[in-house]
């Protein structure tokens, strides 16, 4: 967990890098929230997580990824 800080800081740069890349060209990004749960990854900020995503679905192609993670395996058979 990280203080309200360094959470305000990494919330604020990523609103700047989505911003920067915005109809400059092609960015990857991966999550394991569905868009609606963002708000709370954004501490309840409505208005920074709907301009963020506005940047984000504009000419977006969303792909849902169903099933076990590939990352547990390793831990489900030790």
């Amino acid at each position: 967990m990280v203080d309200y800080e360094t959470f305000c800081r990494i919330r604020d740069h990523l609103f700047q890098i989505i911003s920067h890349r915005y109809e400059r060209g092609a960015t990857l990004l991966t999550t394991n929230r569905i868009y609606k749960q963002w708000a709370s990854i954004f501490n309840g900020d409505a208005t920074l997580t709907s301009a963020l995503l506005d940047r984000l679905v504009d000419h977006v192609e969303t792909v849902l990824i169903e099933g076990k993670s590939y990352r547990g395996q390793d831990h489900a058979e030790a």
